[in-house]
């Protein structure tokens, strides 16, 4: 049984970075594809940045691109997400998932067998 933890979420300042961590618990991340997912309070979950299962695709959404990076170290059975030039509508829940789907960046929630628990980004000054 795969099990997600996500760590690295924080306060910080607008035009800051931080760099969140998905790790599997138990089980391997070598074999899925991994979403990095994202809600903030009052509207729905949304798929943000998503990498093949040996990091040779990458997707991310419209309103991260060029400032978020999503990685994997499948040896350390982690996946990365940096986060550079946030801004509050950065703010928000983040979720690491675990997809065995063809194509991870329809980020179709229900595609996503795994999840973590969360961790909080808050941009603020």
């Amino acid at each position: 049984q795969l099990q997600l933890v996500e760590s690295g979420g924080g306060l910080v300042q607008p035009g800051g970075s931080l760099r969140l961590s998905c790790a599997a618990s138990s089980g391997t991340l070598a074999i899925y594809d991994i979403g990095w997912f994202r809600q903030a309070p009052g509207k729905e979950r949304e798929g943000v940045s998503c990498i093949s299962s040996r990091g040779a695709s990458t997707n991310y959404v419209d309103s991260v691109k060029g400032r978020f990076t999503i990685s994997r170290d499948n040896a350390k059975s982690t996946v990365y997400l940096q986060m550079d030039s946030l801004n509050p509508e950065d703010t928000a829940v983040y979720y690491c998932a675990a997809t065995l789907s063809f194509d991870c960046s329809t980020y179709k929630p229900w595609e996503y067998g795994y999840w973590g628990q969360g961790t909080q980004v808050t941009v603020s000054s």
